[in-house]
């Protein structure tokens, strides 16, 4: 008996390429290939990708007002979902948050983490942190470009491979596999995002998900429990968490 398949196609890399201005050296043999692989995967890549460009629609525009105000291109704004999924996850060597930050970079960028607060989880504040450290990265290499690769080696990595292989940009590096692709991965998502037919994404604008209305409290008082908190604002201890993800036990001090 046979059964119909849907074809699996190639897809066309495009014919040229930039990021945050900057252009991709796409005549060079490997940085085509490189580029292709991550466009055919996060092509195939089918129910992750619908779903990343659903969040999208509700991060994105939010966490793009924040890289204008530093001054950052915006093409960065593709940097968290790649790095999360846009999702609160945490990683094996306990990077936390939609822009996988680790907890003495977080407390180094001015975000709170204690053992009740934990501002990684908060996705506009995480965002202004990584801001913070875009800038610095930018600083020392004067290419948007070598500052993305930093967010994912670390600056001082980076600036090892540059010295030790007497290079100045990225796509003449030799690089451990995870930032080796981590550019790429950048550049495909965004080539997708922004021409989702082109890869056979037909995405109903009304299925994308919306920015939530918020409702926001000053606290100047220890709340000590959280659950009781909620109720008595109307809403239940889910919906708080929901939209306060940073928020890490059943209570809250405020210190004076």
């Amino acid at each position: 008996e046979s059964t119909q398949r849907l074809p699996a196609i190639s897809f066309q890399v495009p014919a040229t390429m930039s990021f945050a201005g900057e252009p991709v050296p796409l005549s060079i043999p490997d940085v085509h290939e490189r580029l292709d692989k991550e466009l055919q995967i996060n092509s195939y890549l089918h129910s992750n990708t619908i779903f990343l460009m659903k969040r999208a629609n509700r991060w994105l525009p939010q966490m793009q007002k924040i890289l204008e105000e530093h001054g950052i291109p915006e093409d960065f704004k593709y940097l968290p979902l790649i790095e999360s999924n846009l999702l609160n996850v945490t990683s094996y060597k306990d990077a936390v948050g939609y822009w996988q930050i680790l907890k003495t970079s977080g407390r180094e960028l001015g975000l709170e983490i204690t053992n009740e607060v934990d501002e990684r989880y908060d996705p506009l504040k995480a965002t202004e942190a990584a801001c913070k450290y875009i800038k610095r990265s930018y600083k020392k290499f004067g290419s948007w470009t070598m500052v993305a690769a930093s967010y994912n080696r670390g600056m001082g990595g980076v600036e090892r491979a540059l010295e030790n292989q007497k290079e100045s940009s990225y796509y003449d590096l030799y690089l451990n596999d995870e930032t080796s692709r981590y550019v790429f991965r950048i550049l495909a998502i965004k080539e997708i995002a922004e021409n989702p037919l082109r890869y056979g994404f037909r995405i109903d604008p009304s299925h994308l998900y919306q920015q939530e209305s918020l409702r926001y409290i000053e606290v100047e008082e220890t709340i000590k429990d959280l659950i009781a908190f909620a109720k008595a604002q109307g809403i239940n201890y889910k919906l708080l968490k929901r939209h306060n993800p940073w928020l890490r036990e059943e209570r809250l001090t405020v210190r004076k």
